[in-house]
């Protein structure tokens, strides 16, 4: 449910680019009989790619599948994946690989096991919010507070409307907290959404935030007009005319379904995980089969129609597959619920999804009238299903749908100068901007540089082959992923660029330009520095001692000196372990293993921690610098210089990252 970057091995992303390259040429079960398998992906590997693209049947698309899935699967450390493929309205195959449960060695059954889709489901909150629509009962354009029984309010003067939320254009910050559970967190849509309104960071319809928060509030607007409570409106209106009988948004997963419910992994080769519960149901609570995804893919690209039954109006559906909001051109756009994904020169839709261990895609190739879907039950070591799902849509794209990419090129001079305006620290839109996990945009900021030829070179960014991927430009300040397809972008201003997207990514974030005062370039060696100071006044303590003891001599601080003296000893000391100490705080949120129980009083507590160290040890520093200018030496006098420079340095760190906003709310 959750954008991310992906950073996975080196040696891992090898492995997965020589499996591309098989998808490419479509020869992975290709070779002689008494050729091992790494003879046969060494040997495909090298093969071109296919001059006259195959006809999508079952029979050529399985045995290519069954090719990329027995080596993909083995090689990530996944446990089980589950297909569906679908042409001209009908289901061309649908297939499970591997295991819905790994100690009993049970294959995965794609007409039997569900697995959990995340934020796929958004697309049927979507769908439902269209039919809401088509009936008068929702104005796309209206003040969602006409729809609430609890208030949103405006901002920097706007209100928030569905087209926001359909969007992924209302501003909201990230939201963390009770995402996923192993326990129950709540059946009641509205209360939870009560519990915490996020704060807004950016005015609504100016910028992609992708959102959790949103979605769900789209889906008790439709549990509100509708009358019907959101799992019974699912079901009736979407579930039951589409045949959809073993799906369910409803959690835990009904009794006679809950059997066939694969295990979920973050490693094949490891345990199990308990079920996943989503707080917010609506964006990500479903679990489905690969056959009833067939027929929701259907249906959407039948204009809203399966067979004789209908659940959206043609021109309905025809308008939530376009692109109205272009954030970037001329990047992948976001429409209403599914985004774009065009490639090869084809017209793609798509909505993808991740829990914690289940990693979905959907993707429409609108003008074709084919769809594929598929669904890993593991992460795969160092994230693999992330790059397998990405993989897999582009081999798909390449074998059945080849097309020829053909780029301007931008003259030397201006692309020079172009590429050093992009040169800059970046933060994505998609973040905590009120609370203590905006500590990660001030870690994790995104860092454009050039490379010897001048090339934008983002080192978060990776390709298949483990390298941080390459940009040259072909257009004014459009850039081209050197030996790939994605493109970058930016948005200029006077001149100056001040955001930039992907193609991947830019339907649902953008990355902001941060000033120079928030930029990590600087902010890191400082942190640094004051860090070393901190270490060697606590270190002096017990060199202190020593030499004191050893010459005899007692201290000839006076008692106001050496309690002051004391007290930054102890400042010091906590300042240096705050940050891990703050580390085992967020990571635990971060993979949502948390403790409900007891992480607001961890926070609350490192919080206190914090302010004791760096705001009390900046007092302190004051003092003590005012006190060593009046009765020490020069050595003590700078040293005090020093050390109040660096508490002051460590204050506006932790002031920029909301470790003293004391917020429990994430």
């Amino acid at each position: 449910m959750k954008v991310r970057v992906r950073n996975p091995a080196d040696v891992l992303k090898a492995m997965l680019l020589i499996v591309f390259a098989c998808l490419a040429s479509g020869t992975l079960t290709e070779g002689p009989a008494s050729a091992t398998p790494t003879d046969r992906i060494m040997a495909a590997a090298v093969k071109p790619t296919l001059s006259v693209p195959p006809t999508l049947d079952r029979a050529d698309v399985e045995p290519w599948l069954d090719g990329f899935m027995s080596i993909a699967l083995p090689r990530s450390d996944i446990a089980g994946a589950t297909v569906a493929i679908v042409k001209d309205g009908q289901v061309v195959l649908t297939k499970g690989y591997g295991y819905a449960d790994v100690e009993r060695r049970v294959s995965v059954d794609a007409e039997r096991h569900l697995f959990r889709v995340a934020s796929i489901s958004k697309l049927f909150t979507w769908t439902a919010v269209m039919q809401q629509v088509e009936k008068g009962k929702i104005d796309l354009d209206a003040d969602i507070n006409r729809y609430l029984d609890f208030k949103i309010p405006p901002y920097r003067g706007k209100p928030l409307t569905m087209r926001n939320l359909m969007t992924h254009t209302a501003g909201f910050e990230l939201v963390m907290r009770d995402l996923f559970s192993a326990k129950p967190n709540g059946t009641n849509l509205g209360a939870t959404l009560k519990l915490w309104v996020p704060s807004r960071i950016y005015a609504p319809g100016t910028t992609p935030t992708y959102s959790n928060y949103g979605p769900a509030l789209a889906g008790y607007i439709v549990e509100r007009v509708s009358g019907e409570p959101f799992d019974n409106y699912i079901d009736r209106h979407i579930l039951r005319p589409l045949e959809m009988t073993r799906t369910t948004s409803r959690q835990p997963v009904p009794t006679p379904l809950a059997k066939d419910l694969s295990k979920a992994y973050l490693l094949g080769s490891g345990s199990a995980f308990p079920f996943e519960y989503v707080s917010y149901r609506p964006a990500g609570g479903l679990s489905s089969t690969a056959p009833d995804i067939a027929r929701f893919m259907i249906a959407h690209l039948n204009d809203g129609t399966l067979g004789t039954n209908r659940i959206l109006r043609p021109e309905t559906a025809r308008m939530m597959h376009t692109t109205p909001y272009p954030m970037l051109p001329p990047l992948h756009s976001m429409g209403f619920g599914f985004y774009q994904h065009d490639i090869n020169g084809r017209r793609v839709i798509v909505h993808d999804g991740d829990t914690r261990f289940f990693h979905s895609q959907l993707n429409l190739f609108l003008d074709d009238q084919v769809g594929i879907f598929v669904s890993f039950n593991s992460t795969g070591r160092d994230g693999a299903a992330d790059i397998l799902r990405a993989a897999l849509f582009t081999g798909f794209s390449d074998r059945y749908f080849p097309g020829t990419q053909i780029d301007s090129r931008v003259d030397r001079k201006v692309a020079a100068e172009h590429a050093r305006a992009m040169v800059g620290n970046y933060v994505v839109s998609d973040r905590s901007a009120t609370n203590f996990l905006a500590l990660n945009q001030i870690k994790n900021q995104t860092v454009i540089e050039l490379d010897a030829d001048g090339n934008l070179v983002i080192s978060s960014f990776t390709g298949l082959d483990g390298a941080p991927k390459r940009w040259r430009e072909i257009a004014p300040f459009v850039w081209r992923e050197v030996n790939g397809k994605e493109r970058l972008a930016a948005q200029v201003v006077d001149g100056r660029p001040v955001r930039f997207s992907v193609d991947e990514y830019a339907p649902l974030v953008v990355w902001d330009r941060l000033p120079w005062w928030r930029s990590s370039r600087w902010l890191e060696p400082l942190a640094r520095g004051a860090f070393l100071l901190l270490l060697l006044t606590v270190a002096a303590w017990p060199v202190g001692a020593a030499l004191r003891r050893y010459s005899g001599r007692p201290s000839l601080l006076p008692a106001t000196d050496r309690r002051v003296y004391i007290g930054l000893g102890l400042a010091s000391l906590a300042g240096l372990i705050v940050p891990s100490l703050w580390q085992d705080t967020i990571e635990p949120i971060m993979t949502f293993t948390a403790d409900p129980q007891t992480i607001d009083l961890r926070i609350i507590s490192m919080s206190l921690l914090t302010a004791f160290a760096y705001a009390g040890g900046l007092l302190l520093a004051l003092v003590n610098a005012r006190l060593a200018w009046r009765n020490r030496g020069w050595a003590s006098r700078l040293w005090s210089l020093a050390l109040m420079l660096s508490f002051s340095i460590l204050v506006w760190i932790a002031w920029l990252a909301k470790l003293l906003s004391f917020s429990t709310d994430f």
